[in-house]
């Protein structure tokens, strides 16, 4: 390295596929294996991650986890399964940020699989915003001043995850800790998820009849 140049701060994404897709309505339904322009939803988000300015992406599976490491499994990723997955999210956001700490990054941006607006544009508007602020701020997205996710947790909260319990997410921390924030507007894509039927088919998703299609 060049004298005098100074590293961009390391980022690494941590993305949460372990959930149960229980407003789905049907038992073979799973959101994350629902495609959009041909392509399943957690493969997808993955993709995105791997398209952007992180030095590392982790999956966290759970639920029907042989289908969903079917759709990523050839992808340039660490799958962490979670055992877990049914005590909520926090089981999950503990064993990715557990994961992603033993290599040392700067920062983990926490982002959810079923968020199928989310782009690596999105990502490194984020991660952007994290290094210029020296990897010390919470950095958020947020839609029209809505908070939303993804989020970059800074090195110094990571810990802090580990006390995580139940059904929660990094919110929870976010408002727990007094760590200064920034916030980036990434429009809608903050708030767009796909919790059930009707909102995946507006996103524009298809659901496959059973599991991953063949």
């Amino acid at each position: 390295m060049a004298a005098g140049i100074i590293p961009a701060l390391q980022v690494a994404v941590v993305i949460l596929a372990a959930g149960r897709s229980s407003r789905m309505g049907k038992g073979e339904d799973h959101k994350l294996l629902a495609t959009f322009d041909g392509v399943p939803l957690v493969r997808k988000s993955v993709l995105n991650a791997l398209a952007c300015q992180c030095s590392r992406v982790y999956v966290v599976t759970g639920y029907r986890h042989d289908d969903v490491l079917e759709a990523i499994g050839d992808l340039p990723v660490e799958v962490v399964r979670n055992e877990d997955y049914a005590s909520g999210m926090a089981a999950s956001l503990r064993l990715g940020a557990a994961r992603a700490q033993k290599d040392r990054p700067d920062g983990i941006v926490i982002t959810l699989a079923d968020m199928p607006a989310i782009t690596d544009r999105h990502l490194d508007m984020l991660i952007d915003a994290f290094r210029r602020n020296g990897g010390a701020h919470v950095v958020r997205a947020v839609a029209n001043g809505s908070p939303g996710n993804p989020v970059i947790l800074p090195r110094l909260l990571l810990d802090a995850i580990q006390g995580l319990e139940g059904d929660v997410g990094a919110r929870r921390l976010i408002d727990g800790h007094d760590v200064p924030r920034v916030e980036v507007e990434i429009g809608e894509a903050a708030l767009m998820d796909v919790d059930t039927v009707e909102e995946l088919h507006a996103a524009g998703g298809v659901l496959p009849i059973r599991g991953y299609p063949r």
